[in-house]
């Protein structure tokens, strides 16, 4: 039996660890040929070797998305491959947690770069394919925390924020051709992020802050990602907020 996205073209930025890996697993089970995107060489090579076993096709590319040439590069390679793109998940992401005053401003730059202008580098590169193809569906991985802010997480919540406000006028500006735009924004999940806070004390913090409670999995995002984009043509799921169920905060 085929899988509902059998024949489609997805792209997945942030493949190699985390929501982006999980999430082009659940897209090449479903029949997608998937271009899995990420820095690291090796992390990417395994996912699609996993994927390869079992029956799927994945394309790896290796690029640093905050370099705009790369991430044109990339859509490039992909639409060269393939002949178009029909899914793109922008899932790369960090998250570096610190007070605003005393903090080493790279890692402002660091999260604006990859979660805010990476993201939109991308969605730009990708946008006259899927004009052209006359569908498409992006879908944008924000978060909980693009809802509401919190002392220490306020770089984080600007950039979480900035894909919200991003997304709904993307949405508005493709709805008449054809284009879906979804955000999904997740709650707590048990990835690498919370790992990459530079922060010891406030790292230490949040890795016991995952222990106290049952924290979403990358397959849980993945499921929730899958459900917007095997939707009927004329349905566009907007927004998909998800929390872990002792999880008092939505961000």
């Amino acid at each position: 039996m085929a899988g509902k996205l059998e024949g489609k073209i997805a792209v997945v930025t942030g493949a190699s660890s985390g929501i982006g890996r999980a999430t082009a697993i659940a897209l090449a089970d479903e029949g997608a040929q998937v271009a899995i995107v990420a820095r690291r060489k090796d992390r990417l090579e395994s996912l699609a070797e996993h994927i390869g076993d079992f029956g799927g096709q994945a394309l790896s590319i290796v690029a640093d998305l905050t370099d705009e040439a790369q991430a044109r590069q990339t859509v490039q390679q992909v639409n060269e491959k393939f002949g178009r793109v029909d899914i793109l998940v922008n899932s790369a992401g960090v998250m570096l947690i610190n007070p605003i005053q005393g903090v080493d401003t790279t890692e402002w730059r660091c999260m604006i770069d990859l979660n805010l202008l990476g993201l939109m580098y991308t969605t730009h590169a990708v946008l006259p394919l899927m004009k052209e193809q006359g569908e498409g569906h992006i879908v944008n991985i924000s978060s909980a925390a693009g809802r509401s802010a919190r002392a220490y997480v306020g770089v984080y919540n600007a950039t979480k924020w900035g894909v919200n406000a991003f997304s709904e006028a993307l949405r508005q500006e493709l709805c008449k051709h054809n284009i879906r735009v979804t955000i999904i924004e997740p709650g707590a999940v048990a990835t690498e992020l919370a790992d990459h806070i530079t922060n010891p004390a406030i790292r230490q913090q949040a890795q016991a802050y995952y222990q106290s409670i049952t924290p979403l999995e990358g397959k849980d995002i993945a499921a929730a990602i899958l459900y917007a984009v095997t939707q009927p043509k004329y349905v566009n799921v907007n927004e998909i907020l998800l929390l872990p169920t002792d999880q008092e905060r939505a961000s």
